[in-house]
């Protein structure tokens, strides 16, 4: 595994969704418990919205990634490590996740309406970012 990990976890909640649903989710999937900044918002048409953020580093961010890559199937790392490229910018690898069906447990990638997840470790030679990233993908 990658010595320095930092994560960043944001979700959009909308006043259909239910919070808690979301936090148990976090709690029971990635063991993450308190670690969320919830803020308050006003969406376009006034309607209510709350914004779960998250940032953890070092061993918790490296517990993370270890039950991302854990939860995922095989077809769904090989995928992350095939799209290394597009998925990453200054050295923050991009995933998002589908929000109904993580709150059923299933992780489970989509572009809208979805949990953004950041992993972020330093790269000082952008041509190293496949090999570092498939590294942190590869389970030990």
């Amino acid at each position: 595994m990658v010595d320095k990990l930092e994560v960043t976890i944001d979700v959009i909640i909308h006043a259909t969704e239910d919070i808690s649903k979301f936090l148990k989710s976090f709690e029971e999937i990635f063991e993450l418990k308190g670690d969320f900044t919830v803020n308050q918002t006003t969406g376009h048409f006034e309607n209510p919205i709350t914004i779960l953020n998250a940032k953890i580093e070092k061993n918790q961010a490296q517990k993370f990634v270890e039950k991302l890559v854990e939860s995922l199937s095989n077809d769904q790392i090989k995928e992350l490590i095939g799209e290394i490229e597009e998925r990453t910018v200054d050295s923050r690898f991009h995933i998002r996740l589908d929000k109904q069906e993580f709150i059923k447990g299933n992780l489970i990638f989509k572009e809208k309406d979805a949990i953004k997840v950041k992993i972020h470790t330093p790269i000082y030679n952008k041509k190293d970012t496949v090999k570092i990233f498939s590294k942190i993908f590869q389970l030990d």
